[in-house]
């Protein structure tokens, strides 16, 4: 257990020290929040910006955690040898894992409690949360998105795999259903924006917090698909070096 524990302070710690994964994980989503909160041009079709973004931004902060911190730290320690050093050390390939999962739930946290008082003072005022099922999409929001980051940490070079992850947040971001409602998108858009992992935990998360979903229980089974495949594919593609 000491050595689980030294190196889930190093993966936390590693986290919040770079600076490039601090921005995406905790300022990014604070400051998109705060800007489009305060300054009402999206189109949300809500009486209050922040009562349509602060459910996708919090899905925005996962899929920062889960997706890209984790993918980019992974993809650099595999490129540079570390993951097979640490492998066949006592700590071992299951408890390293384990360090990586745990440490993300733990920025998640952190995420959370900076963003969620941040709506509250900007007027979010959720209609009878149910805190409980907005837990359980997160947790299958995470299970989803870092499968999707390690199957691209796995497989590709430290640069090439940063570049693809920062591409693919800012594809899930602008077509994920986060900050643009999907009625405000193109219809062909629209249908391939629902069927994302990033659509699919904005909208669990919308109606679980606010009862604001599109379609909660269309995107509860496309969420825990992903969920599901991503982490096979992970599995499969994934190479220690």
């Amino acid at each position: 257990m000491s050595t689980l524990r030294a190196q889930l302070r190093h993966e936390v710690s590693t986290t919040l020290r770079n600076s490039e994964q601090l921005l995406l994980t905790l300022i990014i989503p604070v400051m998109l929040l705060v800007f489009f909160s305060l300054v009402d041009v999206l189109p949300t079709d809500t009486k209050d910006p922040v009562d349509f973004l602060a459910p996708g931004i919090l899905g925005l902060a996962v899929m920062s955690s889960a997706m890209v911190s984790l993918g980019i730290g992974t993809g650099f320690e595999r490129t540079y040898k570390v993951l097979k050093r640490l492998g066949t050390t006592p700590l071992g390939r299951t408890r390293l894992i384990v360090a990586k999962i745990v440490s993300v739930i733990v920025v998640e946290l952190v995420q959370f409690a900076v963003l969620v008082p941040v709506a509250y003072a900007l007027g979010w005022r959720p209609s009878a949360p149910n805190w409980f099922g907005a837990v359980a999409g997160v947790v299958v929001g995470t299970v989803a998105f870092a499968g999707i980051g390690l199957s691209l940490a796995g497989r590709l070079r430290g640069e090439i795999n940063l570049a693809a992850q920062n591409g693919l947040y800012l594809i899930l971001l602008l077509l994920g259903g986060m900050v643009i409602p999907f009625a405000k998108l193109p219809g062909a858009i629209s249908a391939v924006a629902k069927a994302l992992p990033s659509g699919a935990l904005a909208d669990v998360l919308r109606e679980t917090l606010a009862h604001g979903g599109v379609r909660p229980g269309t995107s509860w089974l496309i969420l825990t698909g992903w969920a599901i495949a991503a982490p096979i594919a992970a599995s499969r593609l994934f190479r220690w070096e």
